[in-house]
């Protein structure tokens, strides 16, 4: 008997709210450009009236979120585990997600009032992104969140970095991670974002334990978590926290190991006008490819050529038919 999801993911529930900008008005602004801050929801509203007059684009994401709906593109079968309010953007974030045929613990959940959490995605004519993230209720993300039989019936879990941010948010990877070990199912975590490592190292490592069976970090994130400018010293630190890992590299490609030695896998070359999302595709492939047949290394190219892809274009989603035809 197989188990009923490939993959089980744990993250924030934020609505990506996407715009085109010039670099000029993030300094106008005094936006830190190209990593992710956290606002308070007034801060985040004086930048949201900055950008009235900007045409959008609104999908539900979070990190971890992206992943398992392209695991769901692919054809994979996934749950997401997050925490939204009972508001406008609430609804439309549940909705979404069911259409993407992901299942979740807010399908029959009792929502409460608050704020649902809101990331503006800040692209700037280099392809760089920006984002600027007011939490609200899904930084009490929590153990209540969890479907524990879910997480038994799933072959992979995967844990969102970004978590390590909120105390219950942090409880609560770790509590789906022993869930996860007790019922011998494969636990896999992203590092998320450079200013996680930078800011939030020794909740990280909390998080990772007694080690896990995969990691994704981007190479910044792991020579930060290693705490070097040697990509090496980077990899044989990752080679002690977890059985396997894929450290992506930009236009450089990714290295992928899979337990026993280090693959190189070249990155398609294109023109990027986005990189929304590319750690998170590149993810939400692998984890497809591996929970599919493949080995590491032709999930690895399966990965890179998602992310590859989703870098040619605006926001963290391809159509279903694009990924589609990746697995020809």
């Amino acid at each position: 008997m197989g188990k009923k999801y490939d993959v089980y993911g744990v993250g924030n529930a934020l609505v990506d709210i996407e715009y085109q900008v010039s670099p000029e008005l993030l300094q106008k602004l005094n936006i830190d450009k190209g990593v992710m801050t956290l606002l308070d929801e007034e801060s985040q509203n004086h930048v949201l009236e900055n950008l009235k007059t900007l045409n959008c684009h609104k999908s539900c994401g979070g990190s971890a979120a992206n992943t398992i709906v392209a695991i769901s593109q692919f054809g994979g079968r996934s749950f997401y585990s997050c925490k939204v309010a009972n508001d406008e953007f609430g609804d439309f974030y549940i909705k979404d997600l069911l259409n993407c045929q992901v299942d979740t613990n807010l399908k029959d959940a009792d929502l409460q009032s608050g704020i649902t959490g809101k990331c503006l995605v800040l692209v700037t004519p280099d392809a760089d992104r920006t984002m600027n993230t007011f939490l609200g209720i899904t930084g009490e993300f929590s153990t209540n969140e969890l479907v524990p039989e879910a997480i038994a019936d799933s072959e992979y879990l995967y844990i969102e970095g970004y978590l390590v941010t909120s105390p219950t948010g942090k409880d609560a990877a770790i509590k789906a991670r022993e869930i996860a070990k007790n019922a011998g199912v494969k636990t896999t975590f992203t590092l998320s974002d450079y200013n996680m490592v930078k800011f939030f190292k020794d909740g990280l490592l909390d998080i990772i334990g007694s080690g896990l069976d995969f990691i994704f970090a981007n190479e910044s994130e792991a020579l930060g978590l290693a705490e070097t400018e040697d990509f090496q010293v980077a990899v044989d630190k990752l080679k002690i926290l977890s059985k396997g890992f894929a450290i992506t590299r930009g236009p450089k490609g990714s290295v992928v190991f899979d337990g026993e030695k280090l693959i190189e896998i070249a990155a398609p070359q294109v023109k990027a006008v986005d990189t929304v999302g590319a750690g998170d595709m590149y993810a939400g492939a692998f984890l497809y490819g591996v929970t599919h047949g493949m080995n590491y290394e032709a999930a690895g190219k399966l990965a890179s050529q998602a992310a590859s892809q989703i870098v040619t274009t605006y926001g963290p989603r391809l159509k279903t038919e694009e990924l589609k035809a990746l697995l020809s």
